[in-house]
């Protein structure tokens, strides 16, 4: 039998949960220290649901209740800024789920809609994929909507060149040889590693917004970095993953310039790390001088070389559809979305959910259509 327990308190589970936290398979997103800093920055009403089973702890979901059009939605904490959703399942419970499906799916719906309906009308956790790493989500036994968006990944084998063999390495090496020297001709550069100091760390952090800042007020796109609790939020992520050894880390790399634009930085990105698999979180180019020699694309290069090091299995570009991810990631990982109503009036938003998230993908599926949705957008921004 299956028992749900709900607290308003992270504090309460810390144990349970930072046990949880430890298999790789669980979502870094879902950390307890990545939830913490959320909830300090955004102030968070939190739902955090405690799953027993057998009187052991076998999973943990973290969610947090918004407002959206009057009706209160239960979600994962931090979800706005989460490229995979797994939820934190003990791998025996996983196990047993998957071998017991219908039994396993009917006790999980009856209880996760007593357990929070006294404080959502429906819960949609976004981002599943239906399996990762080998073992099924037990989150797909919820009523699922295919996601508008994939996720993009690249193997990492023994050497550059064996990771480089999955693509088309003949024309990956030649862009490389033309942005080097494009860069030299600049004065050259220098990568930034992870293991720059801290202060150097935030700075990185506060240019990137400031970088993305600019190109999507250029490109007429909402900007979902621009509110200060989400700037606080990656601050302290930066703070409570630094000198980890284990469990999730948070990292800025980047790609500094020399000669005449001595310091400049050409290109940011936020690395999140947990086990043998690395995210990148976000990225952003200067538009200056060395704009031409595809920066971004650069960096991305040296950290992909960089992160062959033994430990490192699965370097992930993250949810959304564009051209350099579809370059660089032979595998594609499709996302589907749980809506889960609870109340008469979450019936209503989970059918609004499905209905947006299958007009989206009617649109992205046509590109004229995704070309006309774009340019209204940039007509009106917000």
């Amino acid at each position: 039998m299956l028992e749900l327990n709900l607290s308003g308190s992270i504090a309460d589970i810390e144990t349970d949960w930072r046990a949880l936290e430890e298999d790789h398979f669980n979502s870094l997103y879902h950390s307890y220290d990545w939830c913490a800093a959320w909830i300090e920055a955004c102030d968070s009403r939190v739902a955090i649901v405690q799953g027993k089973f057998q009187g052991k702890t076998a999973f943990v979901l973290p969610l947090e209740i918004i407002e959206v059009f009057g009706g209160k939605v239960a979600r994962f904490i931090a979800a706005p800024h989460g490229n995979i959703s797994t939820g934190l399942f003990a791998a025996d419970f996983a196990d047993w789920a998957a071998q017991n499906l219908d039994q396993a799916a009917v006790e999980l719906k009856k209880a996760l809609k007593e357990a929070l309906k006294d404080c959502a009308d429906f819960l949609l956790l976004e981002n599943l994929p239906l399996t990762w790493r080998g073992r099924r989500n037990p989150l797909a036994l919820l009523p699922l909507t295919r996601n508008q968006n994939s996720a993009y990944q690249l193997p990492l084998k023994g050497s550059l060149d064996e990771t480089l063999s999955q693509l088309n390495a003949k024309t990956r090496r030649r862009k490389f040889r033309i942005q080097s020297k494009r860069l030299g001709e600049l004065g050259g550069f220098e990568y930034l590693k992870s293991n720059a100091d801290l202060g150097e760390q935030h700075r990185l952090l506060d240019l990137f917004f400031e970088q993305k800042s600019k190109r999507l007020e250029a490109l007429g796109f909402k900007n979902v970095f621009s509110g200060p609790e989400v700037k606080q939020f990656f601050h302290a992520i930066l703070d409570r993953s630094a000198g980890r050894s284990t469990g999730f880390r948070f990292e800025m790399h980047a790609l500094r310039l020399k000669g005449a634009h001595e310091n400049q930085i050409a290109a940011i990105a936020g690395i999140a790390r947990k086990g043998d698999h690395v995210l990148c979180e976000f990225s952003s180019i200067d538009d200056g001088p060395a704009r031409d020699a595809s920066p971004g694309e650069f960096l991305f290069w040296q950290m992909i070389a960089g992160f062959h090091d033994g430990s490192t299995v699965l370097f992930d570009f993250g949810i959304g559809d564009q051209n350099y991810k579809r370059s660089w990631a032979p595998c594609e990982t499709k996302h589907y979305d749980a809506v889960l109503p609870i109340s008469k009036a979450g019936h209503i938003g989970a059918a609004l959910h499905r209905s947006q998230s299958l007009a989206k993908r009617v649109i992205k599926s046509n590109d004229r259509a995704y070309r006309w949705a774009q340019r209204l957008r940039r007509a009106l921004p917000g």
